[in-house]
């Protein structure tokens, strides 16, 4: 249930809220935290606040020893997103995260059997079927990482800000093994990989607005008063509240605090052409049991590529989508990566926004319809593959 918290830490919490500067979030987090009691039903909310502020003490101090307004000269805590998504790719020491850099991607990155040798995030583009994946290298993952230990607060940051997420293990030792310590690291950190039953977004970019909350899905163990009720005890009275599948009480108040995520994953099993590899393979995908995809892979001899590239896209849940210029006979350039379900109103805001203001109709050809091209309109569905002709009014 919610952690009932007194006024005096829900007035806190607007200070939080109101912060600009990340000293100012950093003070006002300690303050919040003085006033969050201490029993079981605080426990998760005391921890991500926790993380949260040895995150940006952390970096604080780094650029204190640089100088004020100087890059840190520490390990980055994120990547700037490239490409159609970014993955995290996190293992413990040695499962070969370098050497997946080296087979898949155009990064420079230096192979080696020496433990920890990666401190800062690596990142290099994947190119698979004319998409291009981010992949971004961590700092390995070891028990502690969620604590702050060694560079955990970098690996599972990067973990908590990327698309999704590359679970790398070696089959030469315990897969099953390695695979729980990097789960449980994650999981401490709330950074979830097991798909949750409900949604909540809170999105408080219109101010001033009047409280929203849209519910598609059910509320298991409150009502809509109970909903709005509890964002108004945090001073949510001017946002849109999206809803959806099975949610409970407290996944509301998760959501008011961000201390959870949910990220598709791929389990990538390397050094499937070492000794007792096969056997190790087999007792993974019995203990996995479909949770999650496991894609078996050797990076020294490049085997298993395509298998990992066709994993992320199914992970990713999106769709290929080419446009062509009306009287052109060919796509132009590579396809935008759109959501599973995404309309051609989707596809032309992210071509311009002016497209849809002056849209008229478009134009899909697609193997799956009788007749092609078809002509339609904003709500129509697209599907992988489908190339789409926009026209619109000129002017």
């Amino acid at each position: 249930m919610p952690t009932n918290l007194p006024p005096e830490a829900l007035d806190k919490w607007e200070l939080v809220e109101a912060a600009h500067t990340p000293r100012e979030k950093m003070d006002a987090m300690i303050e919040f935290l003085k006033y969050v009691p201490h029993h079981k039903g605080t426990m998760k909310l005391r921890g991500e606040m926790n993380r949260k502020i040895s995150l940006i003490r952390a970096d604080l101090d780094k650029k204190k020893r640089m100088g004020t307004g100087k890059s840190s000269g520490g390990p980055k805590l994120s990547v700037e997103k490239e490409g159609s998504a970014q993955i995290a790719l996190i293992g413990v020491t040695n499962v070969g995260k370098s050497c997946l850099m080296s087979a898949t991607t155009n990064s420079k990155v230096v192979v080696t059997p020496t433990p920890y040798s990666t401190h800062e995030p690596v990142p290099g583009i994947m190119n698979y079927a004319d998409v291009q994946f981010q992949i971004v290298e961590a700092p390995a993952v070891m028990e502690g990482s969620a604590d702050g230990r060694a560079a955990g607060h970098v690996t599972l940051g990067l973990a908590r800000n990327a698309d999704a997420v590359i679970l790398m293990v070696d089959l030469s030792r315990d897969p099953i093994e390695q695979l729980d310590l990097v789960l449980a690291e994650l999981e401490k950190s709330r950074v979830l990989v097991s798909k949750p039953s409900g949604k909540v977004v809170i999105d408080r970019r219109h101010a001033g607005a009047a409280l929203r909350v849209i519910l598609v899905g059910k509320l298991l163990d409150c009502s809509m008063q109970d909903v709005e009720d509890l964002l108004r005890s945090y001073k949510i009275n001017d946002a849109t509240v999206r809803i959806s599948g099975d949610v409970r009480l407290d996944d509301v108040e998760d959501a008011i605090f961000e201390t959870t995520t949910y990220k598709p994953a791929v389990i990538v099993a390397n050094k499937l052409d070492l000794k007792g590899a096969a056997a190790n393979l087999r007792l993974l995908k019995q203990y996995v049991n479909e949770r999650l995809p496991v894609v078996a892979m050797s990076c020294e001899q490049k085997t298993g590529i395509d298998e990992l590239g066709r994993a992320l896209l199914e992970s990713l849940q999106v769709v290929r989508v080419y446009t062509k210029e009306p009287g052109s006979h060919r796509p132009t350039g590579r396809p935008f990566v759109l959501k599973r379900g995404a309309t051609v109103n989707d596809l032309a805001k992210n071509i311009h926004k002016e497209l849809v203001w002056n849209f008229l109709f478009a134009m899909v050809w697609a193997k799956r319809l009788p007749f092609s091209p078809k002509k339609v309109g904003l709500g129509f569905v697209l599907e992988d593959g489908d190339v789409v002709e926009i026209h619109a009014k000129i002017g």
